[in-house]
């Protein structure tokens, strides 16, 4: 029983973390969807997570998780690895709470979402091509005294996550489908753990690219494995699960009842719904929820609720999305 403890976020964590962070984290609406109503044949809702300070979801779990450092981590300062939306978030709640903090990031991540860390206040690190690789140096600073706060695999950032789950449910509790990104699982897992609670029988769908989806590769092979990381629209989908995951791992598999993965055309296709149509700004990963309802691979058959869960786009590389132009990541890294 210790063991699985130690691997589970509960609701009565959830119900903690939010309390907490109450007047700190944003209660972010939920619009309806009359075109992906139209669409699905069922009540569509979007939750406009994108609208969360520092632009996406990552600033619950990481002011959860800063929130509860002792005075002594306090005082060592804090260290994190990120494909871009972690590491803003982290570095705003370090901002507000007058902690030093260092962003480890690969090269894959794209500039915009590393200038916009920089301007949060953090110190900026880049090591190699992969999130595995840029860990290594945040192992380098823990080992100095640093106090590391990883981007998924933690229990205050599950937690912290899950808040979004909570105002989900609250909104939307006939709720028959939700579709959640998936990435290391921390906001799925966190998500699930309060959705399966609070509105029992939902089905939660994980949403990935085909591209380097290190979970889905890990669920398939029933363990944590590496997966190589390729250029993608939905890049805060990136980064590896770790062979060393203690939660998000064992919680997607005991929560999320399918994972779905998109290719980089249907993620574009998402994108573009989302301004045109709803009048949303989304990255990548954030319109994957959209993606797999206009491609048809998710056909929902009741009220169902989409994440849009992050909106810290390049607005170059989104003009030219909405515009029309087949943009390929992959071409561009070759």
């Amino acid at each position: 029983m210790s063991d699985l403890r130690d691997r589970t976020v509960t609701i009565d964590d959830i119900d903690a973390a939010q309390r907490r962070l109450a007047g700190t984290i944003r209660h972010t609406p939920v619009d309806p969807s009359p075109s992906l109503t139209e669409l699905a044949g069922v009540p569509v809702h979007l939750k406009l997570e994108h609208h969360q300070r520092t632009g996406s979801f990552k600033f619950r779990g990481a002011s959860n998780a800063v929130a509860q450092l002792t005075e002594a981590e306090r005082a060592a300062g804090v260290v994190g690895v990120s494909t871009g939306n972690h590491g803003r978030g982290l570095a705003r709640a370090c901002a507000d709470a007058g902690v030093r903090c260092i962003i480890a990031m690969s090269e894959l991540v794209p500039a915009n979402k590393v200038d916009a860390i920089r301007a949060e206040g953090a110190e900026i690190r880049i090591a190699g091509r992969s999130q595995d690789e840029a860990q290594h140096l945040v192992d380098d600073l823990v080992a100095q005294g640093m106090t590391m706060i990883p981007p998924f695999d933690h229990p205050q950032i599950i937690a912290g996550q899950g808040t979004c789950g909570l105002e989900m449910a609250d909104a939307m509790p006939d709720m028959a489908c939700a579709l959640v990104q998936l990435s290391g699982g921390g906001l799925i897992a966190g998500v699930s753990a309060a959705l399966k609670v609070r509105v029992p029988g939902v089905k939660v769908i994980g949403l990935s690219m085909e591209r380097g989806a290190a979970m889905h590769a890990s669920l398939h092979a029933g363990r944590p494995v590496e997966v190589t990381e390729l250029p993608t629209l939905a890049d805060s989908l990136g980064g590896g699960i770790g062979l060393g995951n203690r939660y998000t791992y064992h919680m997607v598999r005991d929560l999320v009842d399918e994972v779905v993965l998109l290719t980089e055309a249907e993620i574009a296709a998402g994108i573009r719904h989302c301004y045109w149509q709803e009048r949303q700004i989304v990255e990548g990963s954030g319109a994957v929820g959209a993606s797999a309802l206009l491609s048809g691979k998710v056909v929902p058959d009741g009220p169902t609720m989409v994440l849009l869960s992050g909106g810290n786009i390049d607005m170059g590389l989104h003009h030219r999305i909405v515009s029309g132009e087949d943009v390929d990541l992959m071409e561009a890294h070759t």
